[in-house]
């Protein structure tokens, strides 16, 4: 059944003792859905960010901050949500995660509204994909099918406005940034081939207390 397929036991369990169970019924009988709606596909679109979350093959979860210019998140005619993988830190902690297990979550917020939806399903990661003709500097696309899509309650989010969008969001026909960190004096031997070198241009080494410094300046 749909219940069965949304909520464990244990999750079942404290729907119980907390008198939740009807509730948690109606959410996953009446809200909880497979297909992105119109108005879920202009809310996904029109994002900047989202948080995804992922696990591995020992069910060792991990969460990341996804960002880029709005509109990065696209809902193909498939129903398929796509979003590229940028240049990150090297670790592939969620990409490696989804090559190995596929099971993922995402969480899309608008904090100026506020609003909020989660995002369920399988995701693949997809290296000659069309699209990533649309994203200068992408590594390769990951394509999620989503299992279950619903709404969740706003009031615990903090009303914030953006101020401004990240300088080292990848453009086409502008040169992006070397980011602080790729600036350490310590981690240049460690850095992959294309990065070797670039740290003078840029403005030259930092040690790490100089790069902390940074970060806590909104420099990073």
């Amino acid at each position: 059944t749909l219940m069965a397929s949304i909520y464990s036991p244990q999750q079942q369990a404290l729907q119980e003792k907390y008198d939740t169970r009807r509730l948690a019924e109606f959410i996953a009988v009446g809200l909880v859905h497979q297909a992105v709606s119109p108005e879920e596909k202009g809310f996904i679109e029109s994002r900047d960010m989202f948080f995804l979350s992922t696990v591995d093959a020992q069910g060792q979860p991990s969460v990341s901050y996804k960002g880029g210019a709005p509109g990065f998140v696209t809902v193909g005619a498939d129903n398929v949500l796509s979003f590229p993988c940028y240049d990150g830190n090297g670790m592939f902690l969620s990409m490696g995660n989804i090559a190995a297990a596929q099971k993922v979550g995402l969480l899309f917020i608008d904090f100026e509204t506020p609003h909020r939806l989660r995002v369920q399903g399988s995701a693949a990661i997809s290296t000659d994909d069309p699209l990533l003709k649309n994203y200068p500097e992408a590594l390769f696309m990951v394509r999620i099918t989503p299992a279950q899509i619903f709404i969740n309650c706003p009031r615990y989010i903090h009303k914030r406005v953006k101020s401004e969008a990240s300088k080292y969001v990848p453009q086409a026909g502008k040169a992006t940034p070397v980011p602080g960190w790729k600036r350490i004096d310590m981690v240049q031997g460690a850095l992959a081939a294309q990065d070797q070198g670039k740290a003078e241009a840029a403005g030259g080494l930092l040690t790490f207390d100089e790069y902390q410094g940074c970060v806590m300046r909104g420099e990073g």
